[in-house]
């Protein structure tokens, strides 16, 4: 497909984010479990299930759009999951590795961000509201996420610090 429109444009970027969250869905659960600090571990579990939600949501956008959004990798999001991953393998549980976990999924939370942003806003100039508003959901979704992410890097943090040499 020639990326020739903005609608055409619109339609290639939810197949990113379409595919961005699958891979998110995956990777979760993993993430999850390798967290130590309980605050943090609920709310990548709680991520989790809203992510799924998402992902049904872009379902519904498709119906609308009458578009598949399957069929395309996001790379960028395979990129950032794993360089994600590498802190599980690399950095020593506990505190210290809590605070890369964070680090890790606030790249993620700001990845999707940018994506829902732009294309509500291609959505919102092409007159298609529904749309615009069920995308404008999940980004507000992310924002929260980002932010409570902001809350619990507050304290795992300053926790960490009392590891420091």
């Amino acid at each position: 497909m020639s990326v020739d429109t903005l609608e055409k444009l619109l339609i290639d970027e939810l197949k990113d984010l379409y595919s961005a969250e699958h891979q998110i869905t995956k990777a979760l659960p993993k993430i999850a479990k390798a967290a130590a600090n309980p605050e943090l571990k609920s709310a990548l579990e709680s991520h989790l299930a809203e992510t799924l939600g998402q992902v049904q949501r872009l379902d519904k956008i498709g119906e609308i759009l009458g578009k598949s959004l399957k069929g395309k990798t996001c790379e960028g999001m395979k990129g950032v999951l794993t360089e994600g991953a590498s802190v599980l393998e690399e950095v020593a549980s506990g505190n210290i590795r809590d605070a890369g976990i964070i680090s890790a999924a606030q790249r993620v939370e700001h990845y999707e961000m940018a994506g829902y942003g732009a294309v509500r806003e291609y959505a919102g100039l092409l007159g298609m509201k529904q749309v615009a508003a069920l995308l404008d959901e999940t980004l507000h979704e992310e924002k929260a996420a980002d932010q409570k992410l902001t809350k619990i890097a507050k304290s795992v943090n300053a926790d960490a610090m009392s590891v420091a040499v």
